[in-house]
């Protein structure tokens, strides 16, 4: 009886300590956009790289609360985005849906002190409700493509999965001015990524949670499903560790090669194992808070090249459908190993009311660092492989994510 009562202690522990937070997936909005029929509408308004990059800066400039001589950090698009999980704040508890996104390290929500148009389609954090909270009273700005977020700081008692972290630093949105804001399915962003990549000062949700010491192991991984819809999560991100059900054969470690986004270094791209882009080597980032796969755009376009890809006016890339199984597959090697793409993989097919439209999965975009240009391995990458974030020995692990 004493056995089993300290197997079931032990088993209690660790189940407490490994936290799922079920993933959904839903269209994006250039996908909303073009099944409304206004995509190409939009796009004469916005700056079309307003789905490419995203730009994080303290806002205003020279503000003495806000810490100063900070440039600028470029990060892809987590406005394109499709997989969410909900988290809550404060005591009582209010629920938000987020974009989980290892390409930032800010927690931010609407506030219900909002004034735009998009605070108003979502659900908006009420301070004054919360007997918890905590008014920093310090301002935080983030850039994008074609406009800005503005908001003030706080600390929240904040619940994932059934965990809870204390004092946890975020930021109340005041201002989501643009159209990108009203579209979006989520209501705010929880980045997973280091905290140099920080706009809002103090721990991210994953430091704090390390420092609080209420996951067992410093490591969160990522199962992105290819299936949409039905009632079973479309994903799920497990806080504390690994779960071995969701993925085929072991799992390669590639070392970090910087701590900001979690980067690693790329030793080639290849289609049908030929044509090869940074034979060199070249850095990558790996980011659940990114849609497609991004390169350089001299790279990307030669890419699209490659497979078939023709360029519309509206910044997308179609393939003919009755070619897919034709296509060939785009390789990239990390850490020794090849991570191969089939077409089925990196082909997005979509409806377009009785019409069948199959577009690239690849895109163009150009991040510089003093490494040279990134490359983005997003959503279309991690829905074929698992992928685990190691903070403890600061490295990223890949594996063959199973699928249904």
């Amino acid at each position: 009886m004493l056995k089993l009562l300290l197997v079931l202690l032990v088993w209690s522990w660790t189940s407490s300590a490994l936290i799922r937070v079920p993933l959904r997936r839903l269209r994006s909005i250039r996908t909303q956009l073009r099944a409304d029929g206004v995509l190409e509408e939009f796009l004469k308004d916005h700056r079309p790289d307003m789905f490419n990059r995203r730009y994080a800066q303290c806002f205003p400039p020279g503000t003495p609360s806000l810490r100063l001589g900070r440039s600028s950090e470029r990060v892809y698009n987590f406005m394109d985005a499709q997989y969410f999980g909900e988290i809550s704040l404060g005591i009582p508890e209010q629920n938000f849906s987020v974009v989980l996104d290892t390409g930032s390290a800010d927690l931010w929500v609407p506030s219900s002190y909002c004034v735009s148009q998009a605070c108003a389609l979502h659900r908006r954090f009420k301070a004054f409700e919360s007997s918890s909270f905590h008014h920093d009273g310090r301002m935080f700005g983030i850039h994008y493509g074609s406009g800005h977020l503005l908001g003030v700081m706080g600390r929240d008692t904040l619940k994932i999965g059934g965990l809870t972290a204390i004092n946890q630093e975020f930021g109340e949105s005041v201002y989501e001015p643009g159209a990108t804001f009203v579209l979006a399915k989520f209501d705010g962003v929880l980045g997973l990524g280091f905290p140099s990549l920080a706009e809002i000062l103090g721990n991210p949700v994953f430091d704090n949670m390390m420092a609080q010491k209420i996951v067992d192991k410093p490591v969160f991984s990522f199962y992105l499903s290819r299936a949409a819809g039905g009632s079973s999560p479309d994903g799920e991100l497990l806080l504390g560790g690994i779960d071995e059900s969701l993925y085929n054969g072991p799992i390669n470690w590639i070392p970090l090669t910087s701590k900001g986004y979690w980067q690693i270094k790329m030793d080639s791209v290849s289609v049908q194992g030929v044509s090869s882009f940074c034979p060199r080597g070249c850095q990558a980032i790996v980011d659940t808070g990114t849609s497609l796969i991004a390169g350089p755009t001299n790279d990307s376009f030669l890419l699209q090249q490659l497979i078939g890809a023709t360029p519309t006016n509206i910044g997308e890339f179609l393939i003919d459908c009755s070619r897919v199984s034709s296509l060939p597959h785009v390789t990239f090697a990390l850490g020794g190993v090849d991570y191969t793409l089939t077409a089925e993989h990196y082909v997005r097919r979509e409806m377009l009311g009785d019409r069948e439209l199959c577009f690239s999965g690849f895109q163009a975009v150009d991040i510089v660092t003093p490494e040279g240009p990134l490359w983005i391995l997003g959503d279309v990458f991690l829905r074929r492989f698992y992928s685990v974030f190691d903070r403890g020995q600061e490295r990223v692990g890949l594996a063959v994510a199973k699928q249904p």
